[in-house]
């Protein structure tokens, strides 16, 4: 057991290492590559990767490398965002919920259930198209459709340990319900909210993604990576590496946050091993 446990961690501080490295690479997009994203440059339309341009150029002549790295800052963070706010509104309302019961617990897990009875991209895209598109926008109908979740995950947690003998103790020792959700509860509820939130990453980008690449996301000529996917669909036989570029960072990003949350769920979820 203390083989594994060190196998995982050791697993764990590199996946670690690695998406910092992808962050911190993103958020010094300008630094790292000497062309501007958004600046058109005709004399170098749709070159191939290599040379100057080591992931090719579009059809506007700007380098891809350059957009990629930019528009990772929009695909990667707004995910992140997006999942640190369904993550705090979900968690809250579900360890409420479940800690005081009564009508506001009915209320909101009937519009959780509401919610649910949608497939979570399908409420996405017309919440989006409701509120005229864009990454805010986008951001915002992908967050109503992801709090359930985690509403229900910490509810269902807060129900199982509110009757458990610790926070009975607590009870017996004067602990309002403010300290006993945040000392005793709330720490429980931390290990299977994380994991699920690390996993979420990479569903959320490929949702925010989706949304661009529809056209109710991010707008040209902004750089993200589904925008820049519908951009250059029409060119994939042609000129495959407009589309094989942004399609390959998501790939690799969502690929990298899975297995960080994979490996979270040895690490954190006694029940997975």
């Amino acid at each position: 057991m203390k083989q594994h446990l060190s196998g995982v961690r050791l697993r764990l501080a590199v996946l670690l290492a690695v998406t910092l490295l992808l962050l911190l690479a993103v958020a010094c997009a300008r630094m790292i590559c000497p062309f501007d994203p958004d600046a058109h440059n005709y004399a170098a339309v749709l070159q191939p990767p290599g040379g100057a341009h080591p992931l090719g150029t579009d059809r506007y002549g700007r380098d891809l490398l350059a957009r990629v790295l930019a528009g990772g800052q929009v695909s990667i963070f707004s995910a992140l965002a997006l999942v640190g706010i369904t993550t705090l509104a979900g968690t809250a309302a579900g360890l409420l919920c479940g800690w005081f019961g009564g009508a506001a617990d009915t209320a909101l897990m009937r519009l959780a259930d509401l919610c649910l009875a949608f497939p979570g991209l399908v409420l996405a895209l017309a919440l989006t198209a409701a509120l005229g598109g864009g990454t805010f926008h986008a951001v915002l109908a992908l967050a109503v459709a992801g709090w359930p979740k985690y509403a229900r995950l910490a509810r269902t947690r807060t129900l199982a340990l509110r009757d458990a003998p610790f926070v009975d103790a607590a009870r017996m020792a004067g602990g309002g319900s403010v300290q006993i959700l945040s000392r005793h509860l709330l720490p429980n509820l931390l290990g299977p909210v994380l994991v699920t939130a690390a996993l979420d990453v990479g569903t959320m980008m490929m949702e925010l993604a989706g949304l661009s690449f529809l056209g109710l996301g991010a707008q040209p000529p902004a750089a993200e990576w589904g925008s820049m996917m519908s951009d250059g669909r029409s060119m994939l036989q042609s000129y495959p590496w407009v589309v094989l570029a942004p399609g390959g960072a998501i790939f690799v990003t969502v690929s990298l946050f899975h297995l960080l949350g994979d490996t979270l769920r040895d690490l954190l979820d006694p029940g997975s091993r």
